[in-house]
């Protein structure tokens, strides 16, 4: 009878060590949710997702988002992934303050929440991954706007994406800190495209027709700057108005070699989703967040109010942008 019951335990035992190797082989599963699909930028974002999952080895991407940009649509992603019981949500965000509650409630129910690209209201995640630093970006896009206009200068338009977008209003303002120091630049209008190509070409159309003497256009959205490169081409403007901004190297070799894109800057979204990957993995093995070790990124350091760069911009034009097409 001791030698069975033995036997007992010891199978019981191993039944218990099977279940706790089944549970630590689980995988961490990160809702990684992105402002609308079939967006080049958020592609090449998920890829570099997948890459740090493959590389944390017991990780899970789940890819998701609206086929628009609203928060409507990020608030139905994320109450699926609420539903789905995920470890942790990245969400590049449509609107600061709209998706506030329900990442608020995935927080209660022990999911840990950061924002990275576009953010949300600081109670409502644990960091903001930040691509490249706000004031850098900004001053990025004021100085492409008066390397094209020259010395000659003239009148300048901003495209955005949608008026609530954070990083976009950031940006923004960023741009008309340092426009002062180019007084040949004159900013005349800022228009909204929604991240939506057919609307940020029309809103290009517009713009051309409505100022004449327009000179350079800055769009700090990678669909809006493709949009408004072909309604330039489109609208025979080119070599009259330039277009720069933020985008893909991808999706801007054409325009370049067009000539309506001189140059144009971008971070690298496959190290951007890379990076997010990483954080929200790292958070759910502990709390610690004032350094995040980011894989081959390095540690990256959030101040007192969770914010972090990732790197600065980088400047890409005739010279290089087709080495980089070939990459993202």
């Amino acid at each position: 009878m001791k030698f069975k019951k033995s036997l007992m335990a010891a199978a019981i035992f191993a039944m218990g060590m099977a279940s706790v190797s089944v549970q630590a082989a689980d995988p961490v599963r990160v809702g990684l949710v992105v402002k609308s699909l079939g967006n080049g930028f958020f592609e090449a974002a998920r890829d570099g997702a997948m890459e740090a999952a493959k590389e944390i080895g017991n990780a899970e991407v789940i890819y998701t988002g609206p086929t628009s940009t609203t928060a409507e649509g990020q608030i139905e992603s994320i109450n699926s992934l609420m539903a789905q019981r995920v470890d942790a949500i990245a969400v590049s965000a449509n609107d600061p303050d709209a998706l506030a509650p329900i990442l608020k409630r995935a927080m209660d129910r022990g999911i840990k929440v950061i924002s990275w690209d576009s953010g949300v209201a600081d109670d409502a995640r644990i960091v903001h991954l930040n691509p490249s630093s706000n004031p850098l970006i900004g001053a990025m896009c004021i100085k492409l706007a008066a390397d094209v206009a020259g010395d000659a200068g003239g009148e300048m338009a901003i495209l955005s994406a949608t008026p609530t977008s954070t990083n976009q209003n950031i940006w923004i303002d960023e741009m008309k800190k340092v426009l002062p120091d180019y007084s040949q630049l004159k900013l005349v209008d800022t228009v909204y495209g929604d991240d939506l190509a057919d609307k940020s070409y029309r809103e290009t159309v517009a713009l051309l027709k409505k100022y004449p003497d327009l000179k350079v256009i800055v769009a700090p959205t990678s669909v809006g700057i493709v949009a408004a490169a072909q309604a330039v081409e489109d609208q025979g403007k080119v070599g009259d108005v330039f277009v720069t901004g933020l985008g893909l190297p991808s999706e801007l070799a054409g325009h370049v070699d067009a000539g309506s894109v001189k140059s144009f800057a971008i971070w690298n979204p496959i190290d951007l989703g890379y990076s997010a990957m990483m954080i929200a993995y790292q958070l759910t093995q502990n709390d610690e967040h004032m350094s995040i070790k980011a894989g081959r990124m390095g540690a990256i350091s959030f101040d007192k109010d969770g914010n972090g760069a990732m790197s600065d911009p980088f400047v890409y034009d005739a010279s290089n942008v087709h080495k980089f097409a070939d990459i993202f």
